[in-house]
């Protein structure tokens, strides 16, 4: 049985698992996206996003151990305290995008592309854009907004006069 078990074992023994998430994390940091089966995507947005929060934090030299403790490869460590703890230093969260881009032909496995979110520059200027054009949603329509209110009616003020 399966109880409080929250993680998918991707079919693998843990050791297995471990590894094979240690090397598409590295991949990930050096190359910033990767196409992978949504299983293992899923699991590695799981695994590599605490790992960038932990980045964040570049003055620590624990914080450093820590991370190198889980990817064991210098240079994406390097990577991951350099340039993208600076990209990422003001997101709250959500490092990682995952797209769905099909299936695979051989297997009929469900194909995709994880990538870093501040690395796809075609999409951060879209969401520049977009974020400009944005307005609020109302149910009135246009027309009865722009219509004159004629159920209010309109009071003249008099000057009050003075008493004799």
């Amino acid at each position: 049985m399966r109880h409080n078990n929250k993680f998918n074992s991707l079919g693998r023994t843990a050791s297995h698992r471990q590894a094979m998430l240690s090397n598409m994390a590295n991949s990930l940091i050096q190359h910033k996206r990767i196409f992978t089966t949504l299983a293992k995507a899923k699991a590695l947005k799981v695994y590599v996003e605490p790992i960038i929060t932990k980045a964040k934090n570049t003055e620590s030299v624990h914080a450093r151990r820590v991370v190198f403790q889980k990817l064991q490869n210098r240079d994406s460590v390097v990577e991951l305290f350099g340039p993208i703890a600076e990209k990422v230093g003001d997101r709250p969260g959500g490092y990682c995008r995952i797209l769905k881009t099909g299936r695979r032909q051989g297997d009929d496995a469900m194909m995709c592309l994880i990538e870093l979110v501040d690395f796809n520059e075609n999409r951060v200027k879209e969401d520049k854009a977009s974020k400009g054009s944005k307005t609020r949603r109302t149910r009135r329509s246009k027309k009865a907004a722009d219509a004159p209110k004629a159920a209010e009616p309109v009071v003249e003020e008099t000057p009050a006069e003075s008493a004799e």
